[in-house]
């Protein structure tokens, strides 16, 4: 199992969360929540109003986000989803542990409250230039009070 740190559309509660919990496209297992070590410019563009990371480390927020174990045939799901490697590419980012709800046999296993560990990111290096002068958000939220709703892909 691979961990995935999901800071947009596929978070709980928002439009692309059902592809998460549909198994015909793999497992993913919710654990919890956290939040980048390092800050990040998220910011929302295009037509359909599409959260993108930037994979600039240092601008930015440290953004929340949802902590996933993912087997192989859902990482998969996620590389084709996300546009993998054109669009987005999937690197590991460290993430600070903000709530821990995963289930391990083991306590030695559960991660402290405030630890760090690498998860993949769904991130940019390919954006438009003036993307940079878009506002950042820190917690994405389809319907949050920035106005930009996100247009879902069969609405296209």
């Amino acid at each position: 199992m691979a961990r995935v740190f999901v800071y947009g559309t596929l978070k709980k509660g928002q439009p692309n969360y059902q592809h998460m919990i549909n198994g015909t496209h793999g497992i993913a297992k919710f654990q919890g929540r956290g939040h980048t070590v390092q800050k990040y410019p998220l910011v929302i563009t295009g037509k359909s109003n599409i959260p993108f990371l930037l994979n600039i480390p240092g601008t930015g927020h440290r953004v929340t986000g949802e902590i996933y174990s993912v087997d192989d045939q859902m990482l998969q799901f996620l590389d084709e989803f996300e546009g993998c490697p054109d669009m987005y590419q999937r690197t590991p980012v460290r993430i600070e542990v903000v709530e821990w709800e995963g289930k391990s046999t083991a306590p030695e296993e559960r991660p402290a409250v405030n630890s760090i560990m690498e998860c993949f990111v769904y991130s940019t290096t390919t954006y438009q230039p003036e993307w940079i002068n878009l506002p950042y958000y820190d917690n994405y939220d389809s319907l949050g009070n920035h106005g930009l709703h996100y247009v879902l892909r069969e609405s296209r």
